[in-house]
């Protein structure tokens, strides 16, 4: 691997101490990389940088900084099957969603390069004083980025694009797990003309320590992070203290809700996307299957054929469907999952064994008749499992989707559009996928509500999490 070191001020550095972590293929379980592990002088290195490069950057045009994000989904979009190769490496995901995350990612440089133009303020009378109401937007200050490992370039660029087109400078830290997609990056950044210091990357075993201190430097103003609520939690306890802008996109319990009037093709379409894009490992996957009695057999029939035709192996081979999850412990806490739903009397439909051998498998698994007290139905699964129950009642089914203290996406499959939009009103959640098992658009505001987070990403809202608004009353 090429780029394992820090990237502070444009420059790749073993980092104050020199000490550096391995990153491991989760589907042979060898280390690939080792990796520069960053220390808090790093941290001060790269605020300082980061400090003097936002003073240019911010004083640019819109279209300056527009001009340089196009650039950099131009390059990202001619080199996809780089970056498909590094997701696969330290993830695990099979090679096709690799690309789809790859694509993704790409997509948020050019959206918010449209979008850097489009920081629209306000003028207006005042209806009481007659005094002029000047409205305008300005870079909120240094942000840190917290990335988690399921998506190793979609969750920076969702933050670094936005960042940058609103004249912010950034450090990011990626988990540990997945570092290299993020590093990998840089040089594509350099190339579209982003200058030193305005992006860092700090890779480091001591996450906690290291964005804590960031979190308590002046010069810090924003905090965007993905990842557990529990761990949003405590960020949030740290921003307090600085008063910083948080945007906080945090768990899930995704409810899959399939009504006996569903086009049931179109529901197995959207539950195999809504449950095994990303093997699972995603916020947004479905977590929770709530299926009419009148239809559930047949529906749990074609989705049990749909997920046991998966194929399962390293996903560097492009025949396969379904990688390794990130590490053993994931692995683990999903067999623990299976193995407590089987035993409240659940039936396994497909998959639900850890295979032997090396690489940290879980084959595609489907429960029916699985209990409410079943721990699947109240925490992330995070891996490829589907969780299925029946419901007859849409006021019923309501209430049971809605009973979690999470709230970031649901699903609803139903061809009577009046009823189905009557539904997605009444569900507790950011987002919703109607007859759709994909939310995620960089057009779109993604985030939830609840213990699922603060703020959204994507959209026009994405780039305003970065900025300030600034009114000015005046008089001519």
């Amino acid at each position: 691997m090429e780029f394992t070191d820090l990237y502070i001020n444009g420059k790749w550095v073993p980092g104050a101490a020199k000490e550096r972590f391995d990153v491991i293929n989760p589907a042979t379980e060898d280390s690939i990389a080792s990796v520069a592990s960053a220390e808090i002088s790093d941290a001060n290195a790269a605020l300082d940088a980061a400090e003097a490069a936002m003073k240019d950057w911010a004083a640019r045009t819109p279209r300056q900084r527009s001009e340089v994000l196009r650039k950099a989904w131009e390059l990202m979009t001619a080199r996809l099957e780089d970056f498909a190769h590094y997701i696969t490496l330290e993830n695990g995901k099979a090679r096709n969603d690799a690309m789809g995350e790859a694509t993704y990612a790409a997509e948020f440089f050019r959206w918010f390069a449209e979008e850097a133009v489009r920081a629209d303020g306000l003028l207006t009378h005042a209806p009481a004083s007659g005094a002029r109401i000047m409205v305008q937007h300005k870079p909120a200050g240094l942000a840190v980025l917290v990335t988690p490992w399921n998506y190793p370039a979609a969750m920076g660029t969702r933050k670094i694009a936005p960042a940058l087109a609103a004249g912010c400078a950034v450090i990011i830290k990626p988990a540990s797990e997945t570092p290299l997609t993020m590093l990998a990056l840089m040089p594509l950044l350099e190339e579209a003309g982003v200058p030193p210091g305005l992006v860092n990357v700090l890779p480091s075993k001591r996450t906690g320590a290291l964005v804590d201190h960031m979190l308590h430097d002046p010069r810090v103003r924003v905090v965007s992070f993905t990842g557990s609520t529990g761990v949003g939690v405590k960020l949030l306890h740290s921003a307090a203290d600085q008063v910083l802008k948080p945007a906080m996109e945090l768990g899930g319990n995704a409810p899959l809700l399939v009504f006996e009037d569903a086009d049931l093709d179109v529901a197995v379409e959207g539950a195999m996307l809504a449950k095994m894009r990303n093997l699972g490992e995603a916020c947004t996957a479905a977590n929770r299957f709530y299926v009419h009695e009148a239809v559930a057999e047949e529906f749990t029939k074609k989705f049990t054929a749909a997920m046991a035709a998966l194929k399962v192996g390293d996903g560097t081979d492009p025949s396969v469907d379904v990688g390794p999850l990130v590490n053993a412990q994931t692995r683990d806490k999903v067999a623990e999952f299976v193995a407590d739903a089987v035993a409240k009397g659940a039936k396994v439909q497909c998959g639900g064994e850890t295979p032997g051998g090396k690489g940290f498998y879980y084959p595609p698994t489907v429960l029916s008749n699985v209990s409410e007290d079943a721990e699947c139905v109240h925490d992330e699964i995070f891996g490829p499992v589907a969780a299925i129950q029946t419901f007859t009642d849409q006021e019923d089914v309501i209430r049971r989707a809605n009973d979690t203290e999470y709230g970031l996406v649901a699903y609803v499959f139903s061809e009577n559009m009046k009823r189905a939009l009557q539904v997605c009103e009444r569900l507790e959640y950011g987002m919703v996928g109607l007859n759709r098992g994909l939310v995620s658009d960089p057009a779109a505001p993604f985030g939830g509500v609840k213990q699922s987070g603060l703020g959204r990403e994507g959209g026009h809202e994405g780039m305003l999490e970065f900025m300030e608004t600034q009114y000015i009353s005046a008089s001519w």
